[in-house]
């Protein structure tokens, strides 16, 4: 899926937009999936990966180029059917139409890896830890992506002045905007390795930029869970204040930085 986003009971709005979905939403670093290989020693093309939450499938484009066979879940009608268009002819992949707490495998377990970008914080830690486990060979592992918004030091002071708009919309999330690289913590390391079901993790993280002209920038907003909640009122006040902020500048441009965080741990048996 897409940045992390908090509020579980949002989890249904993405699918509202699934065709600006798959045109807004920037993938994963490919040194990511190099990392994952290499961590978890899957170079085989035949390796199996079940992957928690396809959005349009902006990591298994990540996870095909390696040459595995992957089983995508997503659990959002339209959002399936958006990736399984876009990922025909890409490799040996099957998008299938369920969330993953009560997907019956069948014959497709087990996996040499289950595999979760920006999508595990939306499903039930009691059950997830431990069916991720049960759908493992020995020896497998989970992997899972965590995404932020931060702000470097060289970053973009757009996003602290933009927290003005959203406070009068009431919006506003108190945190005056993105916190810098070093204060973001590897989100999942502590659960992993508590749930009694896998090793410490290992970590890796990659931090990058891209460049939004206004409009590129609202569509990215259309696809974020919050937005897609909010009033007309409050869109409408937001959006025209962002477009008129981004209109002002030289460049016409904001910057935003990522952080991915790709945090892997082994299967105990």
């Amino acid at each position: 899926m897409g940045e992390q986003e908090p509020y579980a009971g949002l989890a249904t709005t993405f699918d509202t937009a699934a065709e600006l979905y798959e045109q807004a939403r920037p993938g994963y670093p490919e040194r990511l999936f190099a990392d994952l290989a290499a961590t978890t020693g899957l170079t085989s093309g035949s390796a199996r990966v079940l992957e928690i939450g396809t959005g349009t499938g902006q990591a298994t484009r990540g996870l095909l180029a390696r040459g595995w066979q992957v089983v995508s879940l997503e659990p959002g009608r339209e959002l399936a059917t958006v990736a399984r268009r876009v990922l025909a002819g890409r490799g040996d992949v099957r998008v299938v139409g369920s969330p993953f707490e009560w997907w019956e495998a069948g014959d497709l377990a087990p996996f040499d890896l289950v595999f979760a970008a920006t999508s595990w914080h939306w499903l039930d830690p009691a059950v997830a830890y431990r069916r991720a486990a049960e759908l493992l060979r020995p020896g497998g592992h989970l992997a899972i992506v965590a995404t932020e918004h931060v702000s470097p030091p060289d970053g973009d002071d757009f996003f602290r002045r933009v927290e003005r708009i959203y406070d009068e919309v009431g919006m506003g999330d108190g945190q005056g905007g993105p916190k810098p690289p070093e204060a973001i913590v590897a989100p999942d390391v502590a659960a992993m390795a508590g749930s009694g079901f896998f090793d410490q993790p290992t970590v890796h993280r990659y931090q990058w930029s891209r460049d939004y002209t206004a409009e590129e920038y609202l569509s990215l907003l259309s696809t974020y869970s919050g937005h897609i909640a909010a009033s007309p009122g409050q869109r409408r006040t937001l959006f025209d204040g962002i477009r008129e902020m981004i209109a002002a500048r030289p460049a016409g441009t904001v910057r935003k930085h990522y952080l991915n965080t790709l945090q892997i741990a082994a299967r105990l048996d």
